[in-house]
């Protein structure tokens, strides 16, 4: 049974095309830089907002219409699901998937139940990737929908919720490795708090990173060779989350000698409720070698939440592949569209418009990222800014030798700093804007 029989494939048909579901930027064999699109972009389907995603609000549950979906989470209707998320993949041309456990296989009464549902779910997934090619790009756990989770997982103040997390983890190790999965996310949904009264900060922290050392120790007992990922989000659906941004999730793991287990997977309506651009997060954590995958969305600036909206932005797309070209691409991540159609976008035609039109606005990105790389403009003027420090007083201190009292002798005898050249802000904006105009 097909489930998308409107479309047999979402082929590129250039520029001029008027139709819709056709590719007008993304030819995934381009070559760029040396590499195939289809190699820079390493496109992903986020299981839970295509296969799963009803549409709901705060206001008033989903009115999404979607024959793999009947309101009851049975195991049957999981059956369904992946017939249809590799359909909607293979067609929408893809090469990679994301999913947490219980998207993809329901929950039992019990942990053995849940496991022994979850093997039977993996067992189809493993037979559609080897008819497909189609890869897990990485896996995680739901450790946050359960009520049993309401203050935390790895966090919580009930040591009994630590051993059940650290159990769910365990399997879905178990299973992103069994599916040769690349990677493996962690992201602390209601690793925070509400309100410090009630609250041992320090405690939850500690023990949020005795449950990475766990990790870390069974990932090498198990063998899986993938890279193990957290995403940094600041709010929602606590006040205040552990994982806060690029810079707060890489003190943490600094602080607690977990940085060389660890990279970032970064998304930008995360990075917008933080305070940063995207490009911030991108390149805080590409400054420290741990930019690992990418969370593909936007949120809306109007709105206070996690809209988690599809790209389509070349501005943004543009700043984000400036940042991953320069550090040579995101293998073994890649880009996962962590999105959901707008809920007045209820028809399953409108999953693969919104994923061709984020395909391809990324596709352009990639594209202008390369030109502005190849035109050197903007890179020239960064390093010309900062020529002071390529020769004398400035590469004795960033090479160490300069102590306090040279550098006073050093301004006593120059008498005052010379004036600074402009910044041009403005003029590198417009060098910018005449690349994607």
């Amino acid at each position: 049974m097909a489930y998308f029989p409107e479309v047999s494939s979402i082929k590129y048909e250039g520029p001029d095309s008027k139709d819709p579901l056709s590719f007008r930027h993304y030819q995934a064999e381009e070559k760029i830089e040396g590499k195939s699109m289809r190699e820079h972009l390493r496109f992903a389907v986020a299981y839970w907002h295509t296969m799963r995603g009803m549409g709901g609000d705060p206001f008033g549950p989903g009115c999404a219409v979607r024959p793999w979906e009947d309101g009851t989470d049975s195991l049957e209707m999981a059956r369904i699901r992946v017939k249809v998320a590799f359909e909607f993949m293979e067609k929408l041309g893809v090469d990679f998937y994301c999913f947490h456990d219980r998207d993809v296989a329901p929950e039992g009464k019990t942990l053995a139940e849940s496991n022994k549902i979850l093997d039977q779910i993996v067992d189809l997934l493993e037979a559609e990737q080897t008819r497909t090619g189609i890869k897990l790009l990485w896996g995680t756990a739901n450790l946050f929908s359960n009520p049993r989770f309401v203050h935390g997982a790895s966090t919580s103040p009930n040591a009994d919720v630590f051993a059940y997390s650290a159990a769910q983890v365990k399997k879905a190790m178990e299973v992103t490795h069994r599916l040769g999965g690349l990677n493996y996310v962690f992201w602390g949904g209601r690793e925070g708090y509400g309100s410090l009264l009630n609250t041992d900060m320090k405690r939850e922290l500690d023990h949020l990173a005795r449950f990475f050392e766990l990790a870390v120790e069974y990932k090498k007992k198990i063998g899986f060779t993938g890279t193990f990922l957290i995403e940094p989000k600041p709010k929602e659906p606590t006040k205040h989350q552990y994982d806060f941004d690029s810079a707060a999730v890489i003190a943490f793991l600094k602080s607690y000698g977990l940085d060389k287990e660890f990279k970032l997977n970064i998304e930008t309506n995360h990075a917008t409720l933080a305070g940063h651009t995207m490009m911030h997060e991108l390149v805080y954590a590409h400054g420290h070698g741990m930019l690992g995958s990418v969370d593909a969305n936007f949120g809306d600036l109007l709105l206070g939440w996690d809209t988690d909206q599809f790209p389509t932005d070349y501005y943004l797309t543009t700043q984000c592949m400036l940042v991953i070209l320069e550090q040579g691409g995101l293998a073994p991540g890649g880009l996962n569209f962590d999105a959901k159609v707008r809920r007045d976008s209820f028809e399953p035609i409108d999953l693969f418009h919104a994923h061709v039109g984020s395909m391809d606005a990324f596709a352009v990105g990639l594209k202008l990222a390369a030109k502005i790389r190849a035109d050197k403009t903007l890179a020239t003027f960064v390093q010309k800014r900062y020529a002071s420090w390529n020769e004398g007083i400035g590469k004795k201190i960033e090479s160490g030798q300069a102590k306090f009292e040279e550098l006073e002798a050093y301004m006593l005898q120059k008498g005052e700093v010379a004036p600074n050249v402009s910044g041009r802000q403005e003029m590198l904006e417009n060098v910018f804007n005449r690349f994607i105009l």
